[in-house]
């Protein structure tokens, strides 16, 4: 009987670990896919840039010559896709030992979980770190990406935080509708913003709850009608994202366009070889992308009043 390669032995294994990686990958919710809208990429970076606009049309008097506007950038935001990897390597004297299963099903699994806990956290960056200057996650205009002064080309400066952090619930929910709702673009222009989807970290659940799926305002004795309920506020609800690391930041994603985005550089895959001069076996996973925001007005966040 012919002995079996080792190029055989992998192309043997290789079927059952991508099938165990798919598994246990598969096992773990895609939070971030709650949040980020979904794009490809064939570059090493993208830049997306925020044009000015126009401002408002004026009226043309009859024989008077038509008023012309010239929009301008205002600012760009860079992704630079990164390149998140992992493997791990089994030794031929594990194999020689017939310690390959129970040893590849355990490191396969490991491996799933960790590719997907990466992504998770790097997605939620913007969120941890959008509150900070400087050193935190900046929005393209150069300030934080939760400001109260993102400086516009015509107007008043845009706020996309509370001007006094404050803790969900009832009141700071309305007072962020009613301030979105005024926003304006970087004309001056009303855009008539609306939330679409609040997102919180585990700790408020509950308090979400409460208010997004009670008919009547709660802690109240008169039944009141619960206005953010009856007038489909948060039309999405809410979602709750594990990877948010302060227990009292509450955020709301908008209808603002070309908001939050995922880019897709390469999608994750895994392959198999084994070392000449080791003898081991090695298994890898590998995947390309990056996460941001194209337009701070994609999101309104608040950090908590503690």
């Amino acid at each position: 009987m012919a002995a079996i390669s080792r190029a055989q032995l992998l192309k043997e294994l290789l079927p059952g670990l991508n099938a165990l990686f798919g598994l246990e990958y598969d096992k773990y919710d895609d939070e971030h896919m709650e949040v980020y809208d979904s794009e490809s990429s064939e570059r090493s970076f993208e830049e997306e840039t925020k044009l000015s606009g126009f401002g408002a049309a004026p009226v043309k008097n009859e024989g008077s010559p038509i008023a012309y506007d010239t929009a301008q950038e205002s600012f760009t935001q860079r992704y630079d896709h990164q390149t998140i990897a992992m493997g791990f390597s089994i030794t031929e004297e594990a194999m020689e030992d017939n310690l390959y299963d129970s040893l590849s099903s355990r490191y396969t699994k490991a491996l799933a979980r960790a590719m997907s806990y990466t992504k998770e956290v790097k997605a939620m960056v913007p969120f941890n770190d959008g509150f900070t200057a400087t050193t935190g996650y900046l929005s393209g205009d150069g300030d934080q990406l939760f400001s109260t002064s993102h400086s516009i080309v015509q107007g008043a400066d845009l706020s996309n935080r509370p001007a006094t952090a404050t803790d969900l619930n009832e009141t700071s929910l309305e007072d962020a509708a009613i301030q979105i709702s005024n926003w304006t673009d970087e004309r001056g222009l009303l855009v008539a913003a609306q939330p679409v989807k609040l997102i919180i970290p585990t700790n408020l659940q509950f308090v979400a709850t409460r208010i997004l799926a009670s008919q009547y305002r709660t802690g109240v004795a008169d039944n009141d009608v619960n206005a953010i309920v009856h007038n489909s506020t948060i039309r999405d609800g809410y979602a709750v994202n594990h990877y948010l690391t302060d227990v009292n930041a509450w955020f709301l994603k908008t209808d603002i366009p070309n908001g939050l985005k995922y880019f897709n550089r390469v999608a994750l895959s895994t392959s198999m070889d084994g070392d000449f001069d080791s003898g081991n076996v090695r298994y890898k996973a590998r995947e390309r992308y990056s996460f941001g925001v194209s337009d701070y007005l994609g999101l309104f966040g608040s950090p908590g009043s503690s």
